[in-house]
């Protein structure tokens, strides 16, 4: 085998792999099956104002194993198309719902 044909991980194709936005916010609902909604809440400055205003997003995010309830904080990462809307997935559960 020659040094072409051998397989390498350099740094530049794995930085390039995790370059992917993370976010954290609440689930919403846990009624599906492997899927959850998560709100994701920023705070943004308007132009024109230069208030800070809360935006929120609903997110459909892939639950292989079931594990978030409604409430939960959860942090999750942006990844390739899973279905229609699901464009993310569960990274981690921060808090569990009381």
């Amino acid at each position: 085998m020659s040094e072409i044909d051998t397989p390498t991980t350099d740094a530049a194709t794995v930085e390039v792999r995790n370059n992917r936005k993370v976010r954290e916010g609440v689930v919403t609902s846990a009624g599906m099956d492997k899927t959850i909604v998560v709100t994701v809440t920023d705070r943004v400055r308007h132009a024109r104002y230069n208030k800070f205003v809360l935006r929120s997003k609903k997110l459909y995010v892939h639950d292989e194993a079931n594990d978030a309830g409604q409430g939960d904080k959860v942090r999750v990462m942006e990844t390739r198309p899973l279905s229609k809307n699901k464009r993310w997935r569960l990274v981690e559960i921060l808090e569990r719902a009381r």
